[in-house]
């Protein structure tokens, strides 16, 4: 699953010290394994405030502003402190993976992983074990990045979508404002590509994708998602048993042909009306019937 760590770090008046963070990311990784967990690297700004630093809450427009791995490029030192204790909490199951968020270009790409391997440095020079070999993916969640996926995917081990950010910046729509909340649509014909071309430049570049978010858990999404050919699905343990349910019931090739359709649709209302016929009738033997979903605000 996916470790959001930006939470270790609210609601204080310091930040964590590299023990406390390598105590909680080492635990972490004891509970899952032997199951691999993705370490996400800070994503603090827009709704996620560090309550010590004035210089987030006063932006005008802070989800696109200093957050995420902007943040962490600004505040190298607390960026270093937390890749160490990622890497150290690596040893002993082998099971950590890192994730930056937010990446929207090859140079932020490439001065997070010069920051990495100087934390691995720093280990080696210090004696303290790590996995030499731990897996590093990036959030797909900007257009820009999507926009140079090919490039991208040949810096990295694995692609995660986060459809929430995804949608919200596709769309250029603020999640959380009352106001323009009704435009955010997760089957918009632009999501839909932007998800495909994620997928597409993974799999020429061999390497997998996996999508998470409020519409990876969502079942009326599922027909279309698994067509894409994404890799695996993260969500929130109440929903997995409808998901699975769900896709013990959709064969592959099934699944290609209802996101082939949905492509093939140029409003969001034509293919949410697809989707409605869809589940009234392959799948109302699974459920009496699935309504499109609320807008996501999370």
């Amino acid at each position: 699953g996916l470790y959001r760590t930006e939470f270790l770090y609210m609601n204080r008046d310091d930040v964590p010290s590299e023990e406390e963070l390598f105590t909680t990311y080492s635990e972490l990784a004891e509970l899952i394994a032997p199951r691999y967990v993705n370490i996400r690297t800070l994503d603090l700004g827009a709704d996620k405030f560090l309550l010590t630093s004035r210089r987030l809450r006063e932006e005008s427009n802070p989800a696109l502003g200093l957050r995420s791995i902007r943040l962490c490029l600004r505040e190298e030192e607390l960026f270093f402190t937390q890749l160490r204790a990622i890497l150290r909490a690596s040893a002993a199951y082998r099971n950590v993976r890192i994730i930056f968020p937010m990446i929207s270009g090859m140079e932020e790409l490439l001065q997070a992983k010069a920051i990495l391997d100087g934390a691995k440095e720093s280990l080696e020079q210090d004696g303290i074990d790590f996995d030499r070999n731990i897996s590093l993916g990036l959030m797909m969640e900007v257009p820009a990045a999507v926009a140079i996926a090919d490039l991208l995917a040949r810096e990295v081990d694995f692609f995660s979508i986060g459809t929430n950010d995804l949608i919200q910046y596709t769309l250029a729509i603020d999640r959380v404002s009352e106001h323009v909340a009704h435009l955010y649509e997760p089957l918009h014909p632009a999501v839909l590509r932007s998800i495909k071309q994620i997928v597409d430049a993974g799999q020429r570049n061999g390497i997998p994708v996996s999508i998470c978010g409020e519409m990876a858990g969502e079942p009326f999404y599922l027909p279309i998602l698994l067509g894409f050919g994404l890799n695996s699905l993260s969500m929130t343990p109440r929903a997995i048993p409808r998901i699975k349910n769900m896709i013990r019931n959709i064969s592959l090739s099934e699944a290609k042909g209802f996101t082939e359709k949905a492509l093939s649709l140029s409003t969001a209302e034509d293919i949410i009306a697809y989707l409605q016929d869809l589940m009234d009738k392959r799948f109302s033997n699974i459920f009496a019937f699935l309504n499109p979903p609320a807008p996501i605000f999370s």
